[in-house]
């Protein structure tokens, strides 16, 4: 696809020079095969940023009402968001939750790179929060290595009420990959997928060097 094509050899590269991000362990993110990319979440910015520094496309999930925009315009955002790597997705409901998962699933068993935020949601107050067990389904499922990712520096790319980005000092770290095999044939015990899933908030939260806090964090909408 042409789109795709844009943005890997050409925006991507231009993405790099101009914000000049500063990547440790890209060694980590295996050439092939299925693999998970496990990260925090800093800001909206991160789901083009990992993508335009992996050696690999790297899918993310994404609002399916971004995708449903009428007329020229909305067909070339639809374009744009698939060339970046979004799957759109319905959100908001258990149903939903449960096709994200499948999204991933089919990602995975294709052997490509998915990439999920365990928070859920962005960090309103720069701490790591608890992780949802979808990312140890995913893995204890498909037998998927899960890389923990860290990024510093992505929530001053686009302050609040800024359209365009501005230049900003960006790293992403990638760690060492995590495998699950040993927990071959138990991946419906949701205390493995929670084991699991500690397992790599811990990574991330030592990559990241945030303070970690063992309960989720809550959404805006849900913020009291």
């Amino acid at each position: 696809m042409l789109v795709q094509w844009f943005v890997r050899f050409v925006l991507a590269p231009l993405a790099r020079m101009i914000y000049r991000p500063v990547v440790h362990g890209i060694q980590n993110v295996p050439a092939t095969g299925p693999v998970v990319i496990a990260a925090n979440h800093r800001a909206a910015l991160d789901t083009a940023v990992i993508p335009f520094v992996t050696p690999r496309p790297v899918k993310f999930l994404g609002k399916a009402e971004y995708f449903e925009g009428k007329g020229f315009k909305g067909r070339f955002v639809a374009a744009f968001l698939t060339g970046l790597g979004y799957i759109p997705v319905e959100r908001g409901n258990a149903q939903a939750g449960l096709a994200a998962l499948e999204a991933g699933r089919k990602v995975l068993t294709d052997g490509g790179a998915f990439g999920i935020y365990p928070e859920g949601t962005r960090s309103l107050d720069g701490r790591l929060h608890r992780g949802h067990t979808g990312v140890a389904a995913l893995a204890l499922a498909t037998g998927a290595l899960v890389v923990p990712a860290a990024l510093s520096g992505t929530e001053k790319l686009q302050p609040n009420g800024k359209r365009i980005p501005r230049p900003a000092r960006i790293t992403i770290t990638f760690g060492r990959p995590i495998d699950f095999s040993r927990y071959e044939g138990l991946d419906a015990s949701p205390a493995i997928r929670r084991a699991a899933t500690d397992e790599v908030m811990y990574a991330i939260a030592e990559l990241s060097g945030q303070e970690y806090v063992d309960k989720y964090h809550k959404r805006p909408n849900e913020a009291a």
